[in-house]
């Protein structure tokens, strides 16, 4: 028996992952604290795992004896990174909580997640802070970056996986892969079939489709008549697109849709043909807000009938101008669905704030990705019960950890490093026999 404390939980998933890894390697698994703070995470916890997680981590003081440790802690800044001998302090950080529990219990064994940017956050010197603490208690440590689409996981993730072991350094099979950079190059990997050497099935967005889903999911009709226009009828050429005013490439642009105002093909024009340039360094440094002067424009745009063009999209306040200088107008619209995914590639990284505004054209009508389909994105289980509430619901899966990933990597610890012994340690180091596989002090 194999017990584990699930630390700032969420909703689960690396729970779920642990415990499918124990499964596959014939141990039983018993968890014996939860915790965390939002309520709405602890609601779905309940749901599908019948256990009330406690509240905040900083009230935890007494814990059962456990031999495992989970945590998908907050990355929050160190405020004394870089200072005594290039490593900070986590006093103060959510981080220190997991730090404290560890040096109290010293379980065998720990596995940590989080973005892939806590590796170069403050120049790296927050990473450098967090193993050197590790490893001060007593642990030896291993780090993975891998990206969920390499595990049977339609979506581009690529999160940072810190392994524990009391007293050595683990042994792992299995090494650091970023994958494909984006929808695009793992399409292009697919078909030279260079990038899937695992045991994982290649698994595409249209593979975690529901074929019927409520009427709820699809757009108002005048934003879907908007996008059939923008795209002459042909709905295929919405896969991979992305609507934001301030950029270029695959995208689509409020003066597309005619937000606004319709536009004609001259001011369509004019308005992507400054967007794909006036980023350009010859312009000035400044990446956003640039603004250029007329004789600037026609270094790329240069028509006669140019002033009739900017005087209509002005009225149609798609463009501004001050002191001679032209500039689409500040903020972005508000989309209903803010990007298209690919049905034949893999998803965007989901976050917290905007699953809700993915889109799929699916059965020939556009709609928006369903929480159902956000958690298939992550890798649960069609068991796992979803929160009733949408909102919450699209924010806990753009939150979570993909499933396969963690169960991944710790069947590959577990199996690596003598961990179905039938002899462990306790914390004050008295070894006993269990009738189960379990771990072994090393």
């Amino acid at each position: 028996m194999i017990r584990f404390i699930d630390l700032f939980a969420g909703i689960g998933g690396m729970r779920l992952g642990f415990e499918e890894a124990c499964h596959i390697q014939g141990i039983e698994s018993q968890c014996v604290l939860s915790s965390e703070i939002d309520k709405r995470a602890r609601e779905t916890y309940i749901r599908n795992f019948h256990e009330q997680p406690t509240g905040d981590i900083r009230e935890i003081e007494l814990i059962p004896d456990f031999d495992f440790l989970l945590a998908g802690f907050p990355c929050q800044p160190f405020s004394y990174a870089g200072k005594q001998q290039g490593f900070g302090d986590t006093r103060g950080t959510l981080f220190f909580e997991v730090e404290r529990l560890l040096n109290k219990y010293k379980p065998q064994g720990f596995l940590l997640e989080n973005v892939r940017g806590l590796t170069t956050h403050d120049g790296g010197r927050t990473f450098q802070t967090i193993v050197h603490s590790l490893e001060k208690l007593g642990y030896g440590i291993d780090c993975l970056l891998l990206n969920s689409s390499n595990f049977g996981v339609p979506q581009n993730r690529v999160r940072i996986y810190i392994l524990g072991l009391l007293g050595k350094k683990p042994k792992l099979t299995l090494r650091s892969d970023r994958g494909a950079t984006d929808s695009h190059a793992f399409k292009q990997q697919l078909a030279q079939l260079s990038l899937f050497s695992s045991n994982y099935p290649i698994v595409r967005v249209k593979d975690i489709l529901s074929n019927e889903v409520p009427e709820k999911y699809y757009p108002s009709r005048e934003f879907e008549q908007q996008l059939f226009e923008a795209v002459d009828g042909d709905l295929t050429k919405l896969h991979g697109v992305r609507l934001i005013d301030f950029r270029g490439g695959n995208s689509l642009h409020s003066w597309d849709l005619g937000i606004k105002g319709k536009c004609n093909k001259d001011e369509r024009d004019f308005m992507n043909a400054l967007i794909a340039n006036r980023r350009h360094k010859e312009f000035g440094v400044q990446q956003d807000g640039k603004s250029l002067t007329i004789a600037q424009i026609k270094t790329f745009f240069d028509r006669e009938d140019i002033q009739d063009i900017i005087r209509a999209l002005i009225s149609k306040k798609y463009l501004k101008e001050v002191d001679g200088r032209y500039n689409p107008v500040s903020g972005n619209m508000s989309f209903e669905i803010f990007k298209f995914l690919d049905p034949e590639s893999i998803s965007i990284t989901l976050t917290s704030s905007d699953p809700n505004k993915l889109g799929i054209v699916h059965n020939g009508r556009i709609r928006r990705i369903t929480p159902r389909e956000c958690a298939r994105l992550q890798g649960f289980p069609e068991s796992y019960i979803v929160h009733p509430d949408d909102s919450a619901a699209y924010q806990q899966f753009g939150n979570a950890v993909s499933v396969p990933v963690v169960q991944a990597i710790l069947s590959d610890f577990i199996r690596n490093n003598n961990l179905t012994n039938k002899v462990f340690s306790l914390p004050n180091n008295q070894p006993i026999a269990l009738d189960a596989g379990v771990f072994t002090v090393h």
